[in-house]
């Protein structure tokens, strides 16, 4: 038979810090009161009570200077003021879950806003947390607050503040929360049901799955064990709840392959050892010796891994349990928890946490503080990566690698750039920006950079973005030289512009596109076709490797305004052409846009003139015959005179045709 035990089975780290705080209380002082049983389990209890612990229920009659441990589920906020008057000496072990839950609902409640807890009514954890505020509203579950929401007026935007027990089924809380929504449009929900009991439940659900018969050892009176029961009983038809070793029958395991064990928060560790002992004695067959040692071993391990100490200073590597907007929290394995401010996590202000880091992840921090009072360790991922950090600058800055960072501020002489949790100044003339340019437009970009000096103790780091940029260029045109070849294409960014072209960055490389080579159509300016900034794809016309000059090309074969000219027209067509401008010797007109065609001043009219311009005017749109085609030098000669004569040849021969005469007769005739 297997035998499967849950790692989560027994005491979580509130219990364990209760457990140990009251054990040690009960060795050192005298007159210590138990003020109700601090943890449900009788077990404990008894050993206090063998301890010379006493139990009471009430405060009354304690006399004065005597010892009252709080229990772990805490007391209503009176109690602390009664103990206070009575002058008694008070232990508070409450759970630090439950502490943050009392703050929650006091802080709410003075808001004016009504607190409403999901739990039992009864249980001593939601007593207490309803005695930190003014009248709270307790319901049990869904069922109960649908009876609440009739019972109440049809008003809804009263402000709720909703809170649940910290055993509190996690699928329950879902389903509370759903209903809850649709109703109040003035609602806060506070999720307080504590990350151990959502791991235990999970793991519960999970070993139940797969077991035959499964076991929840724990006091009949836990929430948090009667609540394992039910995970169990959802997910294995075979599920019994013991108090501990002298209940098991091992007429339960006959003839089963898989059993699995789990165990409530208030369950100590030697119970839960007693069971899986008990097991091996009575079924000599199904659990071997050797698996009950090693449960054994398993559990004094977790034991001593509880009661680990932290300092501040310690790095620790913890498993993420809960990830919410204002913290990570982890399990570090001790009786404390540990938990990662979001302002901790990283330098880098787009980090966001639910995109680095998930619930399971195993995560490195450093220790920043430790309150033993709360039970809490407030850790920095931040704080050791900027340890780690500093190192991995110190190795780049010798092996004059480079680094990547985030830049994450600007000031008046350059900016600062986040590398590995460490601040690297970065001056204006080495952000490979251009004098006097702003900077704003580097903020939260990633950027890489080499490290130039490295001052450790005064902490002081400076980088440089612009020498990186240049190594990088000068490799890239390294690389473009080898592969350079005429008509290869290239996507560019245009970089600058003169009055006869304009120079474009093909990959660290300059070339220029000359002011012909940027349209077919004629230009003035380059900046009528391209912007600095522009990205535009080029050609290489010709290049020198000596003298580092490449010829660019723009315009494209296929958008040659001659081919399409070729392609219409001929010798002897009479066109539209438009007056572009005047020579001594003629007129330039436009064919079509891109091809212009010359009107020699003998072909501008049927009559000597002395000047172009005595006849036409720029811009005038006129016919001309096309009487020659120079496809060699895609040259063209145009005549208005043609056109003149020609049509000047049709009216002569129109005169000179016969007429049709209409010859009236009379009657006479």
């Amino acid at each position: 038979m297997k035998l499967t035990v849950a790692k989560t089975a027994g005491f979580c780290f509130g219990v364990n810090r209760a457990v140990e705080m009251a054990l040690e209380t009960a060795k050192q002082l005298d007159q210590v009161y138990m003020l109700g049983q601090l943890i449900h389990n009788e077990a404990v209890t008894k050993k206090l009570l063998s301890l010379g612990v006493r139990y009471t229920e009430t405060l009354d009659g304690l006399p004065e200077g005597a010892s009252v441990i709080v229990r772990a589920h805490g007391v209503p906020r009176a109690t602390y003021e009664v103990i206070a008057e009575r002058g008694l000496r008070m232990v508070d072990v409450t759970c630090p879950f439950v502490r943050k839950i009392h703050r929650i609902v006091e802080e709410e409640s003075q808001k004016g806003r009504l607190v409403m807890i999901m739990g039992d009514p009864s249980h001593p954890e939601v007593v207490g947390i309803s005695g930190w505020c003014q009248n709270a509203v307790v319901l049990k579950d869904v069922a109960e607050l649908k009876k609440y929401l009739n019972n109440v007026c049809e008003e809804r935007s009263e402000p709720v503040s909703l809170v649940a027990q910290t055993t509190s089924n996690r699928t329950k809380w879902e389903i509370f929360v759903n209903t809850i929504k649709k109703v109040y449009t003035n609602l806060k929900i506070f999720d307080t049901i504590c990350n151990a009991t959502d791991e235990r439940q999970a793991e519960c659900a999970s070993v139940a799955s797969g077991s035959e018969v499964m076991l929840v050892i724990g006091d009949g009176n836990s929430s948090n064990t009667r609540k394992l029961a039910e995970v169990a009983e959802a997910n294995c038809s075979k599920v019994y709840r013991i108090d501990g070793a002298r209940e098991l029958d091992c007429r339960w395991f006959a003839n089963v392959k898989n059993v699995g064990v789990t165990a409530g928060a208030s369950t100590p560790a030697w119970i839960i050892k007693e069971v899986v002992n008990k097991m091996s004695e009575e079924m000599k067959n199904q659990v071997t010796e050797e698996a009950a040692n090693e449960a054994e071993e398993n559990f004094e391990q977790m034991l001593e891994d509880s009661i680990k100490t932290l300092y501040t200073g310690d790095k620790v590597t913890g498993i993420v349990t809960a990830i919410n907007s204002s913290e990570i929290n982890v399990d570090l394995g001790v009786k404390q928890a540990g938990y990662i401010p979001v302002a901790e996590l990283s330098d880098d202000p787009n980090y966001i946490a639910e995109g680095h880091i998930k619930v399971g992840d195993e995560i490195e921090a450093f220790v920043m503080r430790v309150n033993d009072v709360e039970g809490t360790v407030q850790l920095s991922k931040k704080r050791l990566d900027m340890i780690k950090g500093w190192d991995s600058i110190e190795d780049a800055r010798e092996a004059r690698s480079t680094v990547e960072g985030t830049v994450i501020e600007e000031n008046k002489g350059g900016v600062v750039v986040s590398v590995n949790g460490v601040h690297v100044f970065v001056p204006a003339s080495q952000t490979g920006l251009p004098k006097d340019a702003p900077m704003t437009g580097l903020l939260k970009q990633k950027v890489k950079l080499r490290i130039i000096e490295v001052n450790r103790a005064r902490r002081r780091v400076v980088g440089s973005i612009r020498a990186v940029q240049q190594e990088e260029r000068r490799a890239k045109a390294e690389q473009l030289w080898n592969e350079i070849e005429e008509n290869k294409t290239y996507k560019g960014v245009v970089k600058s512009l003169t009055s006869y072209g304009a120079f474009v960055d093909i990959g660290g490389v300059d070339g220029m596109i000359h002011i012909s080579e940027l349209s077919w159509s004629r230009v003035r300016h380059p900046s009528e076709v391209v912007n600095v900034g522009d990205e535009i794809e080029v050609y290489v016309i010709s290049f020198d490797r000596e003298k580092k000059k490449i010829s660019l090309g723009y315009r494209k074969a296929e958008d040659n305004p001659w081919v399409k000219f070729i392609s219409q027209y001929g010798i002897g067509d009479v066109v539209p052409v438009k007056v572009l401008k005047f020579m001594p010797f003629g007129a330039f007109a436009e064919v079509i846009p891109g091809v212009d065609g010359l009107i020699h001043i003998s072909q501008i009219a049927n009559q000597r003139i002395n000047k172009p311009d005595d006849v036409l005017s720029e811009n005038e749109v006129v016919n001309a015959k096309i009487t020659d085609i120079d496809t060699e030098h895609q040259k063209i000669s145009l005549s208005i005179r043609a056109v003149i004569e020609d049509n000047e040849q049709a009216n002569r021969v129109m005169a000179d045709e016969p007429q049709n005469e209409t010859v009236y007769v009379s009657d006479e005739e």
